[in-house]
């Protein structure tokens, strides 16, 4: 019998969800081919280092599990995969799924919306980005940091361990817990991470039957967006512990909308960008390029990223 197509992606509920995602998708393109989901750990972060430097160890994990053969397809959640390198040499994306929900979602168990939350109450979240925004939109709300897996951080919150979360939407729904969501937090409000929404299947770049059996799945609507987002990302250093976000969206007449933002990490200055273009490379590096002519770098450069020695974090 021929071996399965081997579909590897990170050992916790959310990332094993998305490959059980593609296993299904890939069943209905290709009745009856066999698939095996294999789980690829990168290992817990150590306390006080900083998440972008966990995000690309477990990165480096994935695409070596990739490219020594251990499996065929890797998933990969694209507002996690850091800017540089663009593509790990040897591989390539194969296939980017259509784009789901780019929004981010407050959860708690009351039901209370953002602005009906009491001055002073405590939301916790792991993104330097979503903690910026809030601090801009809500300063009488307290940010606390917190870390874990999804699952982990709603099973603290069934515990009382924290009273309100703000997580990915599109998280929640892959996990089935859309249900949960007391508000959808819109794109005006809560800029969204380069690449939200959005799942990537990573293959080697000389692997041409995987290649072949991932064209189905590939979106190329979500292709033309997250290629915008990734150059922005690029150019700009980024990764998903950065004080970086942006979205990009296609016009009704075929254009490519891309906004970028940079911001100081606790929410004190922004700087925004907002072009239009056919072609998504030279779109997203034309947005960096002005975000860098405004002072970008100044925000984005290390001691102005926070570290979990900055202050307490919750590890759930």
């Amino acid at each position: 019998m021929p071996r399965p197509l081997r579909i590897g992606a990170r050992s916790s509920p959310l990332p094993l969800a998305q490959a059980e995602h593609v296993r299904a998708a890939l069943a209905t393109h290709h009745p009856g081919i066999s698939t095996e989901v294999v789980p690829v750990a990168a290992g817990e972060r150590a306390a006080g280092e900083h998440p972008g430097l966990h995000a690309a160890a477990f990165s480096s994990a994935i695409e070596q599990a990739l490219l020594a053969g251990e499996c065929d397809v890797a998933v990969r959640s694209m507002k996690d995969v850091p800017g540089v390198p663009l593509v790990r040499v040897g591989t390539r994306f194969a296939a980017y799924l259509a784009r789901g929900d780019r929004r981010d979602a407050l959860v708690n168990r009351t039901g209370l919306p953002l602005g009906r939350l009491a001055p002073g109450t405590q939301i916790s979240t792991s993104s330097v980005r979503r903690a910026a925004l809030l601090a801009r939109s809500h300063p009488h709300l307290k940010v606390a940091p917190i870390r874990g897996t999804v699952d982990a951080r709603l099973a603290a919150l069934d515990a009382d361990v924290v009273s309100n979360l703000v997580l990915a939407a599109s998280g929640l729904e892959h996990l089935g817990q859309r249900h949960r969501v007391a508000e959808v937090l819109g794109i005006e409000r809560m800029c969204p991470a380069l690449g939200a929404g959005v799942v990537g299947l990573q293959c080697r770049d000389d692997d041409t039957k995987t290649i072949s059996l991932l064209a189905p799945l590939d979106d190329d609507r979500t292709r033309q967006e997250v290629t915008a987002e990734r150059l922005l990302l690029h150019v700009l250093r980024g990764h998903c512990a950065a004080p970086l976000a942006g979205h990009c969206t296609t016009r009704p007449d075929g254009r490519l909308s891309l906004r970028g933002t940079v911001f100081a990490a606790d929410g004190s200055r922004f700087l925004h960008s907002h072009q239009v273009g056919t072609d998504p490379g030279t779109l997203g590096t034309h947005v960096a390029h002005e975000l860098l002519s405004s002072g970008a770098r100044d925000l984005t450069a290390p001691e102005h990223v926070p570290s979990e020695s900055s202050g307490s974090r919750l590890h759930v």
